[in-house]
């Protein structure tokens, strides 16, 4: 009786036991890299014991997810791959206030008192050096005729990096934007679907171009061997940082502030800048071009331009042919 009494005993502690460790898994919800998302969970988990769940999708994706599940919140925090998103869901209410330490080394620029990057990317033409075309050195260079129906650009509809360079151009450029954005399109440039869908006919050498691109992934492909180069313009570009954000919802709120806490350790922005990104720490060493490298055109508050973002997309779609 007695042993039977202290088995019972331990079962009980046990699934206790399990039942805590349930109970303090942290959720997170993220854009890309799927790699990095994945180193940063397994060192958070080694670090503190706590378990982290990684759902990994386009920010579309994972926004959809967040709207489907308002009645039961799943998501403790969440990490976008555009700073819009953040923007919105504070207006909204969404967001829990905090403010790491170890953000102190993150430019103002980069944080606020609701979220802060976890790093950027910047956007520039991917260049497939095999291609037979020569290397281009602006935007306005794949509008020339040798590469024709060689050039394509992920829709701003679905890259919200995508739609600050329109808006972007346009600030810098004006009405000679939309002649380039015209120009572009009487030489074949194909608008499709999100970033990877853009660039993969540059990596298989059906394209020579992309226009507008997301840095970190032909980073990482050109260090796999890939005939591709990173060409940021000389008139100008953006770039994107990805907002870390706790959800009010969360019943982990702690375990929340830990995990941005590691992702913005030196152990975690290094993790940030193998996988290509500008960490968003000021003091990491990186192989690859800064944020202060670049010539950035302008990038108004989200915000305070709705009106002209929606307006952009529209005029862009209309253009393309898109609906």
């Amino acid at each position: 009786m007695l042993h039977r009494k202290i088995i019972a005993t331990l079962t009980m502690a046990f699934a206790a036991s399990v039942g805590a460790q349930h109970a303090h898994a942290l959720t997170v919800y993220t854009a890309g890299p799927g790699n990095l998302s994945k180193k940063l969970a397994a060192g958070f988990e080694k670090k503190t014991g706590i378990k982290v769940d990684v759902f990994q999708a386009t920010t579309g994706k994972v926004m959809a997810r967040i709207e489907a599940e308002q009645a039961n919140p799943r998501a403790d925090v969440l990490i976008s791959a555009s700073w819009d998103t953040a923007q919105d869901l504070e207006k909204r209410g969404w967001l829990a206030p905090f403010q790491s330490a170890n953000a102190s080394r993150v430019p103002a620029p980069f944080k606020t008192s609701h979220y802060v990057a976890q790093g950027l990317s910047a956007l520039g033409i991917v260049w497939n050096a095999r291609s037979g075309t020569p290397e281009p050195q602006d935007w306005r260079d794949l509008t020339k005729p040798a590469y024709r129906n060689l050039v394509t650009m992920p829709d701003p509809a679905l890259s919200g990096a995508s739609a600050d360079l329109l808006l972007g151009l346009q600030a810098r450029l004006g009405g000679e934007a939309w002649k380039l954005f015209d120009d572009l399109k009487h030489n074949g440039m194909v608008v499709s679907g999100p970033n990877a869908q853009a660039l993969n006919p540059v990596l298989q050498g059906a394209k020579a171009a992309v226009f507008g691109a997301v840095d970190y992934v032909a980073y990482a492909a050109a260090a796999q061997g890939e005939a591709v180069k990173v060409i940021f313009p000389a008139s100008g570009t953006v770039i994107a940082p990805r907002p870390m954000m706790i959800l009010n919802t969360s019943k982990q709120q702690n375990e929340a502030r830990r995990f941005i806490d590691y992702v913005l350790s030196e152990e975690g922005q290094q993790m940030v800048a193998e996988a290509w990104l500008i960490p968003a720490r000021e003091d990491i060493a990186i192989k690859r071009a800064s944020f202060k490298d670049l010539r950035l055109l302008p990038q108004g508050d989200a915000q305070s331009s709705s009106a002209s973002r929606a307006e952009v997309l529209a005029r862009f779609s209309k253009l393309n042919g898109q609906h």
